[in-house]
């Protein structure tokens, strides 16, 4: 079982850390820019060059059933659901199979609509309580995949 983290604007990386390192699982932390991130035997940073979406690529050859994705990208999530992987966004809310679809056509539809003008800005900010959320939800689905499920 290993964690992916599509890196970039990812606002968990030290909670992905602390559960990884207390279950010892190894990370890699994926991105299209260098980061500053503490060494660590379990960290793997790996910095994909090449444009939009090579990050996403690198994660998706990689990753397999029985590992946990860590992103809020919508398609790279139905990517790594489609490998067997599970997969969290950054607030604890957990991408699968039933709901995938419903996602991408909401991101779909939303796109739509800010490029219409009729809708502005993004989403809530990140809160302290997503971050809780995200720590709780990691820690089970560790857990669960530790027990087979």
């Amino acid at each position: 079982m290993k964690i992916y983290v599509d890196a970039d604007a990812c606002p968990v990386k030290g909670e992905v850390m602390r559960v990884a390192e207390r279950h010892g699982r190894a990370v890699h932390m994926v991105s299209n820019q260098r980061m500053r991130l503490p060494t660590h035997p379990l960290l793997n940073i790996q910095v994909v060059a090449g444009g939009l979406d090579k990050a996403d690529d690198w994660i998706v050859e990689r990753i397999a059933a029985g590992d946990i994705a860590v992103t809020a990208d919508i398609p790279l999530a139905a990517r790594c659901l489609s490998k067997g992987a599970r997969v969290l966004g950054p607030t604890g809310k957990p991408f699968d199979d039933e709901g995938i679809g419903m996602a991408l056509a909401m991101r779909e539809l939303n796109a739509h609509l800010r490029d219409a003008g009729e809708i502005r800005g993004g989403g809530p900010s990140f809160s302290n309580k997503d971050r809780s959320r995200f720590l709780q939800a990691l820690e089970a689905a560790i857990q669960a995949l530790k027990r087979g499920g």
